[in-house]
């Protein structure tokens, strides 16, 4: 039985985020468009006998709040793997509070990692019923490919989505995706869309959380005011981050390079990403 493992964790894009509903049990309804990119974490895997869960770099995020933890005692409880732990050691590089996903994306590394580490022969649709219990955002990194999302995030149907290059930045603050949920501000009653329409893009996508989030951070409205002048730029998830699309990788590093004074003076990290079509963690896991 292999031991150790180590992968890559990767964040995603929200290509758009559209709020049509809140259901009674207080959960809203959505429906978005995944985009997986080339940022990611790396989570290293080293199984043991002690049935406990360790879990280092990340002294930030105590173990109650911690996804990683989370979603490994969820397999291990529902697998009876408890004789079994796991010693996990986390690069972070997925900025936290961005709405890029890493939180989710490193649960759903860890369900993946530790049911093969630990042996469990839980098929993807038990992961997905896991995931779906640890934050909405988790499914789409189990099914590990771009996807349209509906429901509360849990109802995935595969897209191909072109090989775009992304110019991400990444303010200097952190967004809290609860206060704008529950925010009186936010509407909540974007009509539905058909998939087809979805992968056409006929221009009407939006996010819906940017206008409330611009409103709440400054320093995000003054972001999109600066980039716009190279494009249509875009918030991901409810924040901070926001990306324009280009063609080529080139051509987001040639805006990047021109914007690298700006950004140096707003505080704003700026990454060229690729798009993935596939998350890397199914290549360590063929390995």
């Amino acid at each position: 039985m292999n031991t150790a493992l180590e992968c890559l964790s990767p964040a995603k894009l929200n290509l758009f985020l559209h709020i049509c509903g809140k259901r009674d049990d207080g959960y809203h309804e959505l429906q978005t468009l995944f985009q997986l990119i080339d940022l990611c974490d790396s989570l290293a895997f080293n199984i043991n006998e002690s049935g406990n869960i360790h879990v280092t770099g990340m002294p930030d995020v105590p173990d109650a709040d911690n996804l990683i933890v989370k979603a490994a005692k969820k397999l291990q409880a529902m697998t009876h793997k408890n004789h079994l732990g796991v010693d996990i050691h986390v690069e972070k590089r997925i900025p936290q509070g961005g709405g890029l996903g890493g939180g989710s994306s490193n649960a759903a590394t860890t369900l993946l990692a530790l049911n093969y580490l630990w042996s469990c022969q839980l098929d993807q649709d038990a992961l997905l019923e896991i995931g779906k219990t640890l934050g909405a955002d988790v499914p789409i990194f189990i099914l590990g490919t771009n996807a349209f999302a509906e429901g509360i995030g849990e109802l995935l149907t595969p897209v191909e989505i072109p090989p775009y290059a992304y110019l991400l930045a990444i303010p200097p603050c952190h967004v809290s995706t609860q206060k704008l949920f529950s925010h009186p501000r936010l509407t909540r009653d974007t009509k539905k869309k058909r998939i087809a329409a979805v992968l056409e893009e006929d221009g009407s996508f939006k996010n819906d959380f940017e206008p409330l989030t611009r409103q709440l951070y400054p320093e995000i409205d003054a972001i999109f005011t600066w980039l716009s002048q190279y494009g249509k730029p875009r918030m991901t998830g409810t924040g901070a981050c926001i990306y324009l699309t280009f063609d080529s990788t080139s051509q987001a590093q040639k805006v990047a390079l021109e914007l690298a004074d700006l950004a140096l003076q707003a505080g704003c990290k700026i990454a060229v990403v690729n798009g993935l079509n596939k998350t890397p963690v199914f290549s360590a896991l063929d390995n």
